[in-house]
């Protein structure tokens, strides 16, 4: 079950966090574990076609991006790693660049912390949902391209 969130412009241009809102809140109630890597985000972004610049590289996204990871830092459980959608959003929170050869190169160190940053909120919050967290968190440091050792995760007392 795919859920699909629309991010028109004017949410953009005013931080407005509804349609992110209105899409989780339920999920919150009904038990979120359903939603788990089921969320996919369509941003309808007018721009000129001369434009080059990715999404992640405007900054009206990034930071309503970056609102929303504030409002729901453990956002990246439910989106769609299949389909890109942790890579994207890894990508408008974290510096990098972009190379049309090579796609996006994030800066090593941004990227590190943002990952270990990420494990550290879902560890805590997948505790208090009663969700299992270890082979999670190994993924989604995978997706990212990290491997977290064993006894990382014996540091965090993490089942």
């Amino acid at each position: 079950m795919t859920i699909t969130i629309s991010i028109a412009a004017d949410h953009l241009q005013n931080l407005d966090l509804s349609p992110i809102q209105r899409a989780i809140e339920p999920l919150l109630a009904s038990g979120i574990a359903a939603a788990e890597q089921q969320v996919q985000l369509t941003i309808d972004l007018p721009r000129d076609p001369t434009d080059p610049r990715e999404l992640s590289e405007i900054p009206e996204v990034r930071l309503w991006f970056l609102r929303a990871d504030a409002v729901y830092p453990w956002l990246p459980f439910v989106l769609d790693w299949k389909a890109g959608e942790l890579g994207r959003y890894a990508a408008m929170l974290v510096p990098h660049q972009f190379h049309p050869t090579d796609g996006i190169q994030f800066n090593p160190e941004a990227l590190e912390l943002f990952v270990m940053g990420k494990i550290f909120v879902l560890a805590n919050w997948l505790k208090t949902q009663g969700i299992g967290t270890r082979s999670r968190l190994q993924g989604m440091a995978q997706m990212l391209g990290y491997d977290l050792d064993e006894s990382f995760f014996d540091l965090l007392d993490l089942s």
